[in-house]
């Protein structure tokens, strides 16, 4: 058996935690999620929860995140909607009009940065801000398209195209700006994940000196940690699946993979090369004649890891094809 390196957390100062997939599904807790951030918290880690959600208020998440077993206070929280809320703030003179297309969430963060928020193109807004809302109605899509159209800057506080929930996945809010895009003919200038604003606003609240950036999703969590230049942690709890980490391209390719957030506190298990493959754990994976195969037994974590491994060595910069990995998931029981 390999040797093992101590847990995951004791390398981290600081978690920056997606939420939707990672810590909650809608209502409900990822099972294992509270457990563990309650004992990184008493170990001494900072607790931090980035969200591209940007439709409630960091009172409301924190609320949440306690009834769900994890204490948190609101500044805790971080959301695209703050981040869209700085950004507009550094481009727009102080006590500007601004179209807020979103919920209650965008319309505070605003407030905090001394912005005017309004719901209407006829007040001139100097800037247009559009968030997830559950309430979103084709009118306020109009007064967004209108006011972009006279001049108004375009800013989105994430462009999530889906978000998981306890019913699967649905618009995110990357879907919804595409509305007023379309109609008005500017792409918006995104804050949320993977784009730097969001990360940028993570590290100005937390100071963290040893972050990981821990999520569900390659193409926002993941990629915003490789831009960050930071390491990451991806649970397989939310939209990624094992056949999206072997067919990752580079900047989607985190650092650690875990099933949920317990993996946090697991020892980590060193991904091995020798002469007859990747080893990790009890599995063995080999990249031959350009297909992968993976043997053994144990943890589906630590195979995806050793497969994982395998494979990004092989096509380098590239991305591997679906066919080639087909056999080794069927190896993981995916």
């Amino acid at each position: 058996m390999s040797e093992t390196t101590g847990v995951l957390v004791d390398a981290y100062d600081t978690l920056l935690l997606d939420l939707d997939g990672v810590v909650y599904l809608g209502k409900h807790a990822v099972p294992q999620a509270p457990e563990a951030l309650v004992k990184a918290r008493d170990l001494g880690v900072r607790l931090a929860f980035v969200t591209n959600n940007a439709s409630r208020t960091p009172g409301a998440i924190a609320q949440h995140l306690s009834h769900l077993g994890i204490p948190a206070a609101p500044q805790d929280v971080v959301t695209s909607a703050q981040a869209a809320a700085r950004l507009v703030a550094e481009h727009v003179p102080a006590g500007s009009a601004v179209l807020v297309v979103g919920g209650m969430g965008l319309r505070m963060a605003l407030r905090e940065h001394g912005l005017r928020p309004v719901t209407t193109a006829l007040d001139a807004p100097a800037a247009v801000v559009q968030g997830i809302a559950d309430n979103l109605s084709y009118g306020l899509l109009c007064e967004g398209a209108l006011a972009v159209r006279q001049g108004a800057w375009f800013v989105a506080a994430n462009g999530d195209t889906t978000m998981p929930t306890g019913r699967g996945e649905q618009p995110g809010n990357g879907s919804m700006s595409r509305v007023i895009a379309t109609a008005a003919g500017v792409e918006p200038v995104v804050a949320g994940k993977p784009e730097p604003p969001l990360h940028r606003e993570s590290m100005i609240r937390t100071r963290a000196e040893r972050p990981l950036i821990v999520g569900d999703r390659l193409d926002t969590d993941i990629e915003g940690a490789t831009r960050a230049g930071v390491d990451s942690l991806l649970v397989l709890t939310g939209v990624a699946t094992p056949l999206d980490v072997l067919t990752a391209a580079p900047h989607h390719r985190p650092t650690h993979i875990a099933a949920d957030l317990s993996g946090l506190h697991a020892p980590v298990v060193p991904v091995v090369r020798g002469s007859g493959g990747w080893t990790c754990g009890g599995w063995t994976a080999v990249w031959q004649d350009g297909e992968l195969t993976l043997t053994g037994e144990g943890d589906p974590v630590e195979g995806l890891r050793a497969a994982s491994a395998a494979t990004w060595d092989a096509v380098g910069d590239g991305q591997a094809d679906e066919g080639a990995v087909k056999a080794a998931l069927a190896a993981l029981g995916r």
